[in-house]
């Protein structure tokens, strides 16, 4: 299993309670191709090929265009990927685990490369900020599907 670089000068640890099952949260997690239906933050997104370890996804999020490879495929567990753009190298992994009728989603990212140093606080503070987004806009769209569902029961 892949996981972060603990080594890299930047590393952002996220954790969200979501009120859905861990199937809700997998399935809108790794439907890659709507994540910018409930995500603001990504602007495009096209997985090119099966949901499984070696298959790339591009995606663009704020000014780069990025090209990504799925590393670790566990459903509806662990889902990692790593990529490497504007001179960044990325680790990014998301952790579902059911607690008490919910799920906790924890998502953990490394940088590394010479942006990374040179620009260290300003891109750790776009990393921390990408995350806590990222992951509060999942926990909406989950949150919003779980009510749906009941509705229609």
């Amino acid at each position: 299993m892949v996981s972060i670089n603990e080594n890299a000068p930047i590393i952002a640890k996220v954790k969200i309670e979501i009120e859905a099952d861990p199937e809700t949260v997998w399935n809108i997690l790794t439907n890659i191709d709507a994540w910018p239906k409930w995500n603001s933050d990504v602007k495009e997104a096209t997985l090119q090929g099966d949901l499984k370890s070696g298959t790339q996804f591009k995606w663009k999020a704020g000014l780069g265009k990025i090209t990504s490879v799925l590393q670790n495929v566990e459903p509806p567990h662990l889902i990692a990927w790593t990529c490497k753009t504007m001179g960044i190298n990325a680790i990014d992994v998301y952790k579902i685990n059911p607690l008490n009728g919910k799920t906790i989603v924890k998502e953990e990212e490394s940088w590394e490369g010479l942006i990374s140093r040179v620009m260290h606080g300003r891109m750790q503070e776009i990393l921390d900020n990408s995350l806590k987004s990222g992951l509060e806009s999942l926990k909406a769209e989950a949150e919003r599907v779980t009510v749906a569902k009941l509705e229609d029961k």
